[in-house]
């Protein structure tokens, strides 16, 4: 609920403060810059062979030329890909990569919402999507998508738990991501993915939930020591009963344990001695000191 209240404010602000990209180059200009056309036009003309080399240019299949003349945004777009003429000395122009950039968001001491000081960073990707915004709407979209990136970190990760900051991962993941594309729209700026490459703990901290969890997994080994004495003890009862409705069965039993000591041990011998024979001597030394 808090993260789409977060959007819709961010969303809310940048339909405020988003300005549409003008172009100008229709507008009337002033004298210098009628006559300053002209003079490019003309010394364009009387340096004909050498002029072509620098009056046409060529912009790469991924990337996009955003024309200025005498300051002034031209028309049609951006440029690109093929060739494109200018002006000498009036033109100017800018050449945006639009293909998708990844950078590493340093570090960052982010105090999550249970009060544990952790340590995160992660990468970002993103692409230009409009060139003419990115070139005109901010001085440097890279630079501030940057910023911006690390300024989200800090701010999304401060509404979690620990326990949600290492478990729900994908979750903060694709929230920054949410975040970053709707505040970096107006830059002509498309952030397709947001990574958290890792998470450092406090040392104290990392010893205090390894012993934690080492106290649990001794906890549940005892438990199953536990219940395996349990059952061990009731299929021993279960045996003895069975064992003590047949006399033959306990001399088969008594057979079958000399069997497996003489297949091991062939050196001992061993002389099975029924305890009724036993019985009468105990009974006799039980009534001497009565």
């Amino acid at each position: 609920m808090t993260t789409s209240v977060q959007m819709t404010d961010l969303s809310t602000q940048n339909s405020n403060f988003t300005q549409s990209v003008t172009i100008t180059e229709g507008q009337r200009g002033g004298f210098i810059e009628v006559l300053a056309t002209v003079g490019s036009i003309v010394l364009m003309i009387l340096t004909f062979p050498i002029s072509v080399f620098i009056c046409f240019k060529v912009v790469q299949e991924y990337e996009r030329a955003v024309i200025f003349r005498m300051g002034r945004l031209r028309s049609g777009g951006a440029r690109g890909p093929g060739v494109f003429f200018v002006l000498p000395c009036v033109d100017n122009y800018c050449k945006v990569d639009l293909r998708t950039v990844s950078f590493d968001v340093p570090p960052q001491e982010v105090l999550t919402k249970d009060s544990v000081t952790v340590s995160v960073d992660a990468v970002v990707y993103y692409r230009i999507n409009d060139p003419l915004k990115a070139v005109v709407q901010v001085a440097n979209y890279s630079h501030s998508t940057r910023l911006l990136a690390a300024t989200t970190l800090r701010n999304v990760l401060g509404t979690r738990n620990l326990s949600e900051l290492l478990i729900e991962r994908e979750n903060i993941s694709h929230t920054m991501s949410n975040i970053l594309d709707h505040s970096t729209d107006p830059w002509g700026v498309k952030v397709e993915r947001v990574e958290i490459k890792d998470v450092s703990l406090p040392t104290q901290l990392q010893r205090a939930m390894a012993t934690e969890a080492e106290a649990a997994r001794e906890a549940r080994a005892k438990v199953i020591a536990a219940e395996g004495e349990m059952k061990a003890s009731r299929a021993l009862k279960e045996a003895a009963d069975t064992l003590s409705e047949s006399p033959a069965a306990l001399q088969l039993r008594y057979l079958q344990t000399l069997n497996s000591i003489s297949s091991e041990k062939n050196s001992t011998i061993i002389f099975p001695l029924p305890m009724d024979i036993i019985t009468p001597f105990l009974n006799i030394g039980s009534s001497k000191r009565s």
